[in-house]
């Protein structure tokens, strides 16, 4: 169920400078909202809850102390990104992520925050939605 690696020409060089800002932009808007879709703690844990294979909703609920309702929510909206998949097995509904590098980008993110954890957790640029709303 799972796609295979395809190549996505990111910022190209075209003809015109002013085109070519253009599509950067343009790539930069969407990767910022392709790393929206990872930036909730619920959608977050969902596909982390993911990680290791197929899973129903009840397990994900269990695995990651969320209601039923605030799952369904998450895996519509993750679904909607093609970043999670669906698949009917009998009278139950298995819920996978769309794509290996998913699995690849989470383990790459802890990778990463092994290193840096001190100073995310020490920056106050990025709050937390809920922290800015209160701000």
């Amino acid at each position: 169920m799972m796609s295979t690696y395809q190549p996505l020409v990111i910022c190209h060089p075209l003809k015109r400078a002013s085109k070519q800002m253009n599509t950067c932009a343009q790539t930069a808007d969407l990767k910022a909202k392709l790393f929206r879709g990872f930036s909730d703690p619920s959608r977050l844990s969902i596909l982390n809850a993911l990680r290791n294979g197929p899973v129903t909703v009840s397990e994900i609920v269990h695995r990651t102390g969320l209601s039923q309702s605030n799952v369904s929510n998450h895996l519509s909206c993750l679904r909607c990104c093609d970043l999670v998949v669906r698949e009917q097995q009998g009278r139950f509904m298995y819920y996978e992520l769309a794509d290996v590098r998913i699995a690849k980008l989470l383990d790459l993110a802890d990778e990463l925050l092994a290193d840096v954890a001190q100073g995310v957790r020490q920056c106050s640029h990025y709050e937390s939605s809920s922290a800015n709303k209160l701000s």
